[in-house]
């Protein structure tokens, strides 16, 4: 489990043949270690990536932009 407070980046997945948004993100948090955060608005990592999203300075990187 995520906790907001320990989250360094967050960066949304892209299909590797279209290059859309995959409804995933990748989260990097503890400074070194990774996970992969479906977008479900009932998971409580997800939940967690909007709260740590509504803090002023933090963004979700989205490759495709």
């Amino acid at each position: 489990m995520i906790d907001k407070d320990n989250i360094v980046s967050v960066e949304k997945c892209l299909n590797s043949i279209n290059r859309t948004f995959s409804n995933m993100y990748k989260v990097i948090y503890n400074a070194d270690k990774e996970c992969f955060v479906p977008l479900d608005e009932a998971n409580t990592d997800y939940q967690a990536i909007q709260e740590w999203a509504e803090i002023e300075g933090n963004n979700i990187i989205d490759p495709g932009a």
